[in-house]
């Protein structure tokens, strides 16, 4: 029998390698797998024009739009991406920001206002730091590229102060000259580095971050892998399927990494950082599966109610396939 063809977009990840060049191959699918390194790129062409069958996907996106009866994907309990935030807080520093609750009643620019890091990144300074976010204004645009602007993905159903900037400008700019007071995203602006000015909020991101994980147990998700349902319903198998390649493919990445012979990574402190990993995570700071990530994902779901992207939290088990022996 001839296997299914497929084709996966998705980001050139290590724990994605095996899959990409073919070392570990999905049972039954022949699958092409294209690296694609913006995920907004991939997000855009999903959405709109379908045309993968299977493909990385803003978390924050998907758990607002599945619910919809005509939402055409099926997302797999595998998370390609994941990202601490508090570095990802940037100010002004002529701005008088000194802590989180200095940024009420500030400017702080976001590229989309829907995107997964902002409501990460936003939920963090509500529930962490008592930061009254009705309280902010809030601009979207293009980070360092006028014109070019990440995928919307719609406006909160709640009241906010939120306007774009105007055509030509870019965040970047605005922050370092003071037009905007502080900035919120997926990506450092191309002003950090450059002038004494604009720095992070948190510079001590990794002690917190650290701090953040030991008492909340969550490292958060960005991406999830969704399926064309068409593909799903005509072959519900390609699911699991797809989840044990994605397994194996991480564990061969851990597994390499941890070679000694020689640095597998431009990193020179590697093996402390992995020392590291194995205190903190216990080995694996990816694991996948619904149960594995529960809490994880209840707190995304929260922070899109509060935030007014969702109305109501779903059973996590009705927004993934099911997947038997999930958890690794």
């Amino acid at each position: 029998m001839t296997d299914l063809a497929l084709t996966m977009a998705c980001g050139p990840y290590d724990r994605m390698e095996a899959l990409r060049y073919g070392a570990v191959c999905p049972q039954g699918v022949d699958l092409r797998y294209l690296a694609i390194q913006d995920p907004t790129e991939i997000f855009g062409r999903m959405l709109r024009h379908q045309e993968f069958d299977l493909a990385e996907m803003s978390c924050s996106r998907y758990l607002s739009l599945r619910g919809r009866p005509d939402y055409p994907f099926i997302a797999l309990p595998v998370f390609p991406s994941k990202l601490f935030r508090h570095g990802f807080i940037f100010v002004n520093t002529e701005a008088g920001i000194q802590g989180p609750k200095d940024l009420e009643g500030k400017k702080v620019g976001v590229p989309t206002y829907s995107q997964t890091a902002a409501v990460w990144i936003r939920g963090i300074l509500q529930s962490e730091y008592g930061v009254d976010l009705d309280r902010i204004h809030w601009y979207e645009g293009p980070i360092d590229i006028p014109g070019h602007q990440d995928l919307a993905a719609g406006r909160p159903d709640k009241k906010i102060s939120i306007r774009e900037i105007p055509e030509g400008q870019t965040l970047s700019e605005m922050l370092e000259s003071g037009e905007l007071h502080a900035m919120i995203g997926a990506r450092a602006p191309g002003c950090l580095g450059t002038t004494d000015r604009i720095q992070r909020l948190f510079p001590n991101y990794r002690e917190l971050e650290r701090q953040y994980y030991s008492d909340t147990g969550i490292f958060p998700i960005m991406h999830t892998v969704v399926m064309r349902e068409e593909v799903h319903q005509a072959n519900p198998w390609v699911a699991q399927s797809m989840y044990k390649a994605m397994v194996e493919s991480k564990k061969m990445c851990l597994s390499e990494m941890k070679f000694t012979g020689a640095m597998r990574y431009t990193l020179p402190w590697l093996y402390d950082d992995l020392d590291e990993i194995d205190e903190v995570f216990g080995g694996d700071p990816w694991p996948y599966g619904v149960e594995a990530n529960r809490k994880n994902l209840e707190t995304l779901q929260q922070y899109l109610i509060d935030q007014g992207f969702a109305n109501e939290a779903r059973p996590l088990e009705d927004l993934f396939t099911p997947i038997v022996g999930a958890g690794t």
